[in-house]
C-alpha cells in the first residue's frame, strides 16, 4: 500500500491523536467529561428522559439523577413535562447551560488557534488541507458509529 493511501492503522493512530489534542489540550477542565457531554447531548437532541441520559453517558440512574440535580442547582437544566404524557419528567438544558457550552467552545477555538500559530506555516497548510478532506469523511464516520448504536463511552462527543 502506498504512502498516499492510509490503512486501517494509520487512520486510527490518526483519529487517535485528534482525540487526544481535542480532549487533553484543547478541553477545558472547569466540568467533568460526563457533564459537558449530558449538557451537549441535551443542546443537539432536546430534552430528554433521565433514564435515556443515563443510558446515553454509560452510567447508573442514581448517578444521572444526582448529576441532574447539581445541574439544576446551576441553573444549567431543567426540569420540564413531557408534551405527550404529563407523567413523565424531561430535563432540558438552559439558556445558561448553552452559554457554557458556547464558552467551553469558544475557548478550545482559541487554544487551537493558539497552538496551530506557533506551527511553522508548511504544517499549518498540510493540517488545513487535511481538514478540508478528511472533514466530510469525520462527519459520516461519526453518524455511522451512532446509527450502530455503539456505546455511548465510544461515540460521545466533547463538548
Amino acid at each position: 500500500m502506498s504512502d498516499a493511501q492510509p490503512n486501517g492503522d494509520q487512520t486510527a493512530a490518526f483519529l487517535e491523536q485528534l482525540a487526544v489534542l481535542a480532549v487533553r489540550h484543547l478541553t477545558p477542565r472547569d466540568i467533568s467529561f460526563t457533564t459537558a457531554s449530558t449538557l451537549g447531548r441535551l443542546a443537539r437532541g432536546g430534552p430528554a428522559r433521565l433514564t435515556a441520559l443515563a443510558t446515553d453517558e454509560g452510567v447508573s440512574q442514581p448517578s444521572m439523577t444526582q448529576l441532574v440535580q447539581r445541574l439544576e442547582r446551576q441553573g444549567l437544566v431543567r426540569r420540564t413535562s413531557d408534551p405527550a404524557d404529563r407523567r413523565v419528567v424531561l430535563v432540558a438544558v438552559t439558556d445558561a447551560g448553552r452559554e457554557l457550552l458556547a464558552d467551553r467552545r469558544q475557548a478550545r477555538t482559541e487554544r487551537l488557534a493558539a497552538l496551530l500559530a506557533a506551527l511553522p506555516d508548511e504544517d499549518r497548510q498540510a493540517l488545513a488541507a487535511a481538514a478540508a478532506g478528511a472533514l466530510p469523511a469525520l462527519e459520516r464516520l461519526v453518524a455511522a458509529a451512532a446509527e450502530a448504536g455503539l456505546p455511548a463511552a465510544d461515540r460521545r462527543p466533547v463538548d
